[in-house]
Parts: C-alpha cells; sequence; structure tokens
C-alpha cells in the first residue's frame, strides 16, 4: 500500500520533513569534517531550528523560491493545529517552521528526490551565507 501524502496532515508531513531536513545537514556537517557529536548537535542547531527555519521561509518569500503547490503545502503545515507547545521560541516562529518542515515532507513522500535535494542545498548555502554576513 502507497501512503498518499495528499491525505497527510501538516503536522503528519512535517514529521517526516524534519527527518529528511536533518539528514541533509548532518551529512552535509560530516562532509565538512565535524565529527564530535556535541560541536555537531550545536552546529546543526544552526540550520534547524524554529528560528533558522523561519528565516529560511522568509528568504523563500522574498526570492519566490516555492512553486504553488509547494506554498499549499506549507500553509497546511503552518495551519496545522499541534498539541505541542514551542520550546525556545514563539508560537508563530515555530507554526511557521512547522510549515517549512511539511514541505520537505510533501516533496519527500511524493517522490521529488531531485527537488529535496536542491532545497535543501539551497537552504544550508542560505544560512552559511547570512552567518558570513555578520560581524
Amino acid at each position: 500500500m502507497k501512503l498518499d501524502y495528499r491525505q497527510l496532515n501538516g503536522i503528519a508531513l512535517a514529521y517526516m520533513g524534519d527527518a529528511i531536513y536533518e539528514v541533509y545537514v548532518r551529512q552535509h556537517l560530516l562532509e565538512n569534517g565535524l565529527t564530535k557529536p556535541t560541536k555537531l548537535h550545536h552546529i546543526a542547531t544552526r540550520y534547524v531550528s524554529a528560528k533558522a527555519q523561519a528565516f529560511l521561509v522568509e528568504q523563500w518569500q522574498a526570492q519566490g523560491i516555492l512553486t504553488a503547490e509547494e506554498e499549499e503545502f506549507f500553509r497546511r503545515g503552518r495551519n496545522a493545529k499541534s498539541h505541542t507547545s514551542a520550546k525556545n521560541t514563539n508560537v508563530v516562529t515555530y507554526r511557521i517552521s512547522t510549515g517549512f518542515e511539511a514541505v520537505f515532507g510533501y516533496l519527500h513522500l511524493s517522490g521529488q528526490a531531485e527537488r529535496v535535494a536542491w532545497l535543501a542545498d539551497w537552504c544550508i548555502k542560505t544560512v552559511e551565507s547570512k552567518g558570513k554576513t555578520r560581524g
């Protein structure tokens, strides 16, 4: 039985998307020579925190990165009723990050591996360029 991603709620899509995006970030960090678990976790947070993801959504919107369908799945995730509360961030940022993760979940579950890879790479580069612009 094949899973129908169109029937999943935003929280379920975000659940999958969180894992997918995290794999790309972890692989990127390992490829860059980071191997100590505590350092890996600390640096990974720059990419996967709710605040980082909300920043990336802002950049997606400013640059018109998402397709209309991806925007639809972003809204599904952002507007989903979550029974968990945000740790270390406000509710709005948390909901935006849920939308971010839902996009990755949708893309993965709909078999769009090339788009997932492109978008993850774009996100990683965008986070890194943000870090370089800070003094």
